[in-house]
């Protein structure tokens, strides 16, 4: 995991959902100093809301490039993101890392993260970031510490850079141990206007349902940030 190394302007990877997270962590890597090159994915998710937000961060902060990548997960099935099941809602807080919930895609980060290894071997970049964070989530196991250090370890094992001795790859993980608050300020500061970004799991149209696990702890992270909420919510019943 990483630590700012960034002397002058490098390409770097950034995976970019179009979520509060993933636009935190573009503008973090605009203010180290790194020429962000986005990478965003249509991986057959039932809606596609937030690819439309990933846009709007590009446009808000620049990227030299931004691919869409489009795979198809719908043939693994497994996910309440990908599958005709139900979205979880009205979860408490407090136990929402209990179990994995069908909200999980089965992989997914370490298939996103397969794709932004193999575009930055191409591009000659070896830093690749990405949003997961292992305090507000919902349990998913490719969100820890655990899994980004063995996957940059296996990053280093299976290129030819890293195996010619052109570089090393770093996964940079800055909110990793950050509550959804901290991101939340941690943005704020850095300019990132989350009224164009989207986290919502089940929306109505380009409405956040304010019920699912993402919407609730968005929610409630710009509650304990103290900073006004620009999400635009389905109306309460």
């Amino acid at each position: 995991m990483s630590e700012n190394r960034a002397q002058s302007p490098r390409p770097a990877v950034v995976l970019l959902s179009g979520g509060l997270d993933s636009a935190t962590v573009m503008a973090i890597a605009h203010s180290e100093g790194f020429t962000p090159y986005a990478m965003s994915f249509a991986y057959g998710q039932r809606q596609v809301v937030e690819l439309n937000a990933a846009k709007r961060v590009v446009e808000a902060f620049g990227a030299h490039d931004h691919k869409i990548v489009e795979i198809d997960l719908r043939t693994f099935g497994g996910s309440a993101l990908t599958d005709d099941l139900e979205v979880p809602k009205d979860r408490p807080i407090d136990g929402m890392s209990d179990e994995i919930p069908v909200t999980y895609v089965p992989a997914r980060n370490t298939i996103f993260l397969s794709y932004a290894l193999a575009w930055a071997e191409v591009l000659g970049a070896f830093d690749i970031f990405i949003g997961v964070n292992a305090v507000d989530y919902s349990g998913y196991p490719d969100c820890r510490g655990e899994f980004i250090q063995a996957y940059q370890a296996m990053a280093n094992l299976a290129t030819a850079a890293s195996v010619e001795g052109k570089g090393a790859f770093t996964i940079h993980t800055p909110l990793l141990n950050l509550t959804k608050a901290d991101i939340i300020q941690t943005g704020t500061k850095l300019g990132v206007d989350y009224g164009m970004t989207h986290s919502c799991y089940d929306p109505m149209g380009d409405l956040a349902c304010r019920r699912c696990d993402s919407c609730v702890l968005r929610k409630d992270g710009f509650i304990q940030a103290g900073v006004d909420d620009p999400t635009r919510y389905v109306k309460e019943a």
